[in-house]
């Protein structure tokens, strides 16, 4: 779902991000210039009500696993958000930015699953999930720690 944009206008990178509860009528893109490898490519920056620039995030460079497209990603964040704000921008013919919102990959609600990737577009390895299978390769349980009674029907 697309949220926002960024403009390249006299090599300012400029822009808004709009959703349900969170307006940035002013944001913008700043370079970091960094020899660190793991460096952000930008810092996102905001106007506060004083109308200063203050950084609410970063974004690193990231390929899509599909088509190799490079796209920014990273987080949107400030005390007065609930939680964090996950976007992705791509690259438009003007130089600029279509700002999406990103879903993590892995669902934390349920543990991850469901057959949904456990990497992020990071490839940090994910940790929780449902577990270890309790079913052996017949189809038995194992490891469940008890004797299951086969015998009460589902009720």
């Amino acid at each position: 779902m697309n949220i926002g944009e960024i403009r390249n206008v006299n090599d300012r990178l400029t822009g808004s991000i709009a959703t349900r509860t969170i307006d940035l009528p002013r944001i913008g893109l700043r370079k970091v210039e960094s020899m660190n490898p793991k460096a952000p490519v930008y810092e996102v920056l905001a106007l506060n009500v004083a109308r200063r620039w203050v950084q609410i995030g970063a974004l690193w460079e990231a390929a899509s696993k599909k088509t190799g497209e490079i796209f920014l990603a990273g987080n949107i964040d400030d005390p007065s958000l609930p939680e964090p704000l996950p976007v992705a921008m791509f690259p438009v013919e003007d130089g600029g930015y279509t700002i999406a919102w990103r879903r993590e990959t892995v669902r934390g609600d349920f543990g991850g699953g469901f057959g949904a990737n456990t990497r992020s577009y990071d490839e940090r390895p994910q940790t929780g999930g449902f577990g270890d299978s309790t079913a052996g390769p017949a189809g038995e349980l194992v490891g469940a720690g008890g004797d299951v009674d086969d015998e009460v029907p589902f009720g």
